[in-house]
Parts: structure tokens; sequence; C-alpha cells
């Protein structure tokens, strides 16, 4: 869950805390999407059950990679121990970032370095949130650099300069959100190393275009 209540991505209402697995199970996540989302609407959403960690790895398995964000974590206790049971389990971690099918992000430093602490080998994204303008100081760097392999601020605040810096010390660079085209470029230009956004399929093909144009 994405949110720390249910409101929003499904039909029902409170706290994820509160409610039992058999309880949010037992909710529609899917038609509020058809109804917020029309162009993007198919039936098959209707009545759609909100997965567990456990059933998306079943699906998928070691055949894809995963980049999860742990939510709230100081609402949810112990999550950081039961995660990487689960990664364990299904044998996601590697014995290197390289070999690791997952990359684990979060806005908190506490939940990141708790899971460097159980297991140094997870490639590791500090998120940041940014109001105005983004700085980033040496000293948060080599901060991030002691667990974390790189950083995800919000597009919308950042510049070329910022990536540059994040860059040149070694570190990755992910922002969030960025569903434009000509903002996909750019973030391209700066030298982003990856991004999130809503739209994977158009950001293949600017990709794919930016590559071209680079060879």
């Amino acid at each position: 869950m994405h949110d720390e209540t249910v409101n929003r991505t499904t039909n029902g209402t409170g706290l994820v805390k509160d409610k039992t697995l058999e309880e949010i199970k037992g909710l529609d996540a899917g038609s509020w999407f058809n109804a917020k989302y029309p162009d993007y609407a198919k039936d098959e959403y209707v009545g759609l059950e909100v997965p567990t960690l456990e059933e998306v790895f079943e699906t998928f398995g070691r055949g894809a990679d995963y980049y999860i964000e742990t939510k709230s974590p100081d609402v949810y206790p112990g999550m950081e121990k039961k995660l990487l049971e689960l990664l364990d389990e299904y044998k996601l971690t590697g014995v290197n970032g390289r070999s690791s099918h997952v990359i684990i992000q979060s806005f908190s430093q506490e939940s990141l370095l708790k899971i460097h602490e159980l297991n140094p080998t997870i490639p590791l994204v500090q998120l940041k949130s940014y109001r105005t303008k983004a700085t980033i100081t040496d000293e948060e760097i080599e901060t991030m650099k002691e667990y974390a392999i790189g950083v995800g601020p919000n597009f919308k605040q950042i510049d070329q300069a910022y990536v540059e810096k994040v860059r040149a010390n070694g570190l990755q660079i992910h922002p969030y959100t960025i569903n434009e085209k000509e903002e996909m470029r750019k973030a391209l230009d700066w030298g982003v190393t990856g991004i999130f956004t809503n739209f994977p399929d158009r950001y293949n093909v600017v990709l794919k275009e930016y590559n071209s144009g680079k060879q």
C-alpha cells in the first residue's frame, strides 16, 4: 500500500494497520482507477484485490527485478526484518548489489540504515522531497554514500547542477515523477541514471531515441 489508509486506492476507509489481511482482501482496489482515469479504464480492474508482496514474488519470481519502497516504517515496526526475510525466502538478494534482484528506497534514513545493517549487500536509494529549489551538501552526500548507492529526489525541484554533483560523487540518481517526453529528455541530458514515471512505454521510446542520437 502506498498510503497509510485504504481510502484513496480502494472502496474502503480506515488505516491499513488497523485492518486484517482478510479485511483488506475484501476491498475493491480497481474501480476507483476506472472512475478517475476513464481513458485507461478496463472492465477487469473492477473488484481487483490488493496483492501481498509475497503474491507478487510468487507471480514474477526471479524473472523480474523489484524496486521496493519502505513506506511509513515508523508506523509499522519491524517491517525491514520481515521484508528481508521474504526477499531471502524467494532468493532475490545476491552476494553483492549487481547480483541482487531488488533495490530498496525510502524517505526514512533510519529504515535504510536498519536494512543496511541487516544486509549490507542490498542496493539502497535515499528518497528526498524538496519544497523549494533542491540543494545537496557534501556532508549529505558523504553520509549517504555510507549506506546507499543513490538518491531519489523530486524532479520538479532539481537542476543539472544537482544531478552533476550527485553523479560526480559516485552516486546514482533516480528522480520522480517524470511523465512528459520533454522532461524525460531533459533529465537524460542532465545525466540521470534512471527515472520514475507512470508511462514506462513512453520513456522507453524517448530512451531509444536518445541513445540513437548519442551513438
